[in-house]
């Protein structure tokens, strides 16, 4: 089986591509969602230890915005937080991997896929990209932040030019009907 990295900066559009890839019937892991669950589970007592237990509200669940406030302007926080994450999305990516043993190969979606070198973990790599101005205009729709909060997360991912260096598709979300036929032409590459 094949592990296949799907990536892009915030507001790309990878996760639309993701469902897309599911509707294939393609498994797909997604480890942004894998890690949001981690953090509200078995990582929440690392989690409280080095930035707050205050994090937690009392139905247990973690004030993801104050804790994207904390790391997203202090690299060490933010170093901290994907030593704990990282690994343990790794492990979970392991497990699906197992339970999906019987499909020539499998979807990893991750926003930093290169940045924290998961991608050597990949047979193959998808790197999705959209223009600047659409993914800033996605992301403060979507998530109901500011403009110099969307900044401050880009400045934590690597560039797209960077990116492209290690990917081995590309596949550019500017109209969606587009991105598919891309998309198609990846999914019979890797069938092949």
């Amino acid at each position: 089986m094949k592990a296949i990295g799907l990536t892009g900066g915030i507001g790309s559009g990878k996760s639309t591509l993701l469902k897309w890839f599911q509707a294939q019937g393609v498994p797909c892991f997604e480890s942004d969602v894998a890690g949001r669950v981690l953090l509200d589970s078995t990582l929440r007592e690392e989690v409280s230890n080095r930035f707050g237990s205050l994090l937690y509200g009392s139905d247990g669940r973690l004030d993801r915005a104050a804790l994207a406030a904390l790391v997203f302007n202090d690299t060490t926080a933010l170093d901290d937080l994907n030593k704990l994450v990282h690994p343990a999305v790794s492990t979970a990516f392991e497990t699906f991997k197992n339970q999906h043993d019987k499909a020539p190969f499998v979807i990893n979606e991750a926003a930093i896929l290169f940045e924290t070198g998961g991608y050597k973990k990949c047979d193959l790599t998808i790197l999705v990209k959209a223009p600047m101005k659409e993914r800033m205009q996605r992301i403060i729709s979507r998530d109901g932040v500011t403009e110099e909060e969307v900044l401050a997360r880009m400045k934590q991912q690597w560039s797209d030019e960077k990116k492209e260096q290690y990917a081995d598709f590309v596949i550019r979300n500017t109209d969606l009907e587009n991105t598919y036929e891309q998309a198609a032409k990846v999914l019979n590459k890797l069938r092949e």
